[in-house]
């Protein structure tokens, strides 16, 4: 592994730091989640002033608004950004990160028009993908898509879905052909969210907010022009979309890390003199460092071959769950106190109480747990994959429900 820049790495973060410190907003307010309008507004505005410059959309093409650079100049400015202590970006990794590279690769040039308002912040993305019965499976996939005339005719429900009702636009994921095998009969559409038949009910989180939501469509019409790729062949869509996931998961970071933690311990009496809590705060301290240098394996394979290589599964698994140990133990450090999230009461802005109601959900998107274990197991060491006996069986013919 090599951890420094290259000279022109070196110089494009010179440049990116330089144009942040002139030009950066103020921090998010501490209060607001991720969802709430105020939010949305601010981060919307700072993703036109990026894109004012071309630092928004740095890897996609300039034709579409983009900037035109490398994978490795968009990572170098979210590092640069998120150092700054910037976290607006989270309305629109969606859209940018997953969505934008998968209409330009299998959407026509209707669909690759949204591209550019995308990138500029006008417009923002939601990911159509799970389903009640369709989660770590998500080849389950039980939303119906009929064919009619030119166009096509939609139901069923969705589930789990970021930012979807401050969306303008979707990926829909939906099943086209039952009597083929589940992998098969798949394919994926953009949607305008504004449409009628669409109703998005947001879903109160434990963390106070509403970023999630469930999505119902009742006989949505679509005219042909909104599908991406070919006819039941859905899956492999989804795939550039998921690959893209992966990657977005992989580089940004929520904290409290164990400094933070380890802050919070040296401000209440005697908790630094605890030898269990010492040794779980060496324990995250070697985590980090693993996941930090997994993090520079990663980025030295996207600056020498322009690929992000298995290293995004290995941190995603790896990140997830220290954010959950790390946010719990921060309330058992609390005591009674933890109970109490309120920026003004709770020390650090309630950081720990926040993030512990969020952190479950962390080891859920982009992949739970275990499909990112296989992922390793099977793509990273090389292990035989899982039996899977439904495999060549017609979607119809599998079991659902209670028998």
């Amino acid at each position: 592994m090599d951890f420094t820049d290259t000279p022109d790495e070196a110089a494009y973060r010179a440049e990116v730091r330089g144009w942040i410190a002139a030009h950066k907003p103020p921090p998010a307010d501490p209060r607001l989640g991720r969802g709430d309008p105020a939010f949305i507004a601010a981060a919307k505005a700072w993703q036109t002033t990026k894109a004012q410059a071309g630092f928004a959309g740095i890897r996609r093409p300039k034709d579409w608004g983009g900037g035109g650079g490398t994978m490795m100049q968009d990572i170098i400015f979210a590092q640069e950004e998120e150092a700054a202590g910037l976290t607006y970006s989270g309305p629109f990794m969606i859209g940018i990160g997953m969505c934008v590279p998968t209409v330009l690769a299998h959407g026509n040039d209707a669909a690759k028009a949204l591209v550019r308002p995308t990138i500029t912040g006008e417009k923002i993305w939601c990911q159509l993908f799970s389903e009640p019965s369709a989660g770590s499976d998500l080849a389950n996939v039980r939303t119906r898509a009929v064919r009619e005339g030119e166009g096509w005719r939609i139901n069923g429900q969705k589930v789990w879905n970021s930012f979807a009702h401050r969306a303008d636009y979707g990926l829909l994921l939906t099943r086209t052909n039952p009597d083929k095998a589940k992998h098969k009969g798949l394919t994926m559409f953009w949607v305008d969210m504004s449409d009628p038949a669409i109703e998005v009910r947001p879903i109160h989180q434990a963390s106070g907010e509403s970023e999630f939501n469930e999505v119902y469509f009742t006989d949505l019409r679509l005219d042909d022009s909104h599908r991406l790729g070919d006819i039941d062949n859905g899956w492999a869509v989804a795939l550039t979309t998921l690959m893209n996931e992966r990657m977005g998961v992989m580089s940004s970071t929520r904290k409290p890390n164990w400094e933070e933690i380890m802050a919070l311990a040296r401000s209440l009496p005697g908790a630094m003199q605890d030898g269990a809590f010492r040794e779980q705060l060496a324990d995250w301290y070697v985590k980090a460092e693993g996941l930090r240098f997994t993090r520079f394996r990663l980025l030295t394979d996207i600056s020498r071959t322009g690929q992000p290589g298995p290293a995004a599964s290995v941190g995603k698994v790896a990140a997830s769950t220290q954010l959950q140990e790390i946010t719990s133990a921060g309330l058992e450090l609390q005591d009674q106190f933890g109970i109490i999230d309120d920026e003004g009461l709770s020390p650090m802005d309630a950081i720990f109480q926040k993030l512990w109601a969020y952190s479950p959900g962390a080891r859920l998107g982009g992949g739970t747990d275990e499909i990112m274990k296989n992922i390793i197991a099977e793509r990273v060491l090389g292990m035989p994959g899982d039996v899977r006996l439904d495999k060549d069986t017609p979607f119809k013919d599998l079991p659902s429900g209670l028998r």
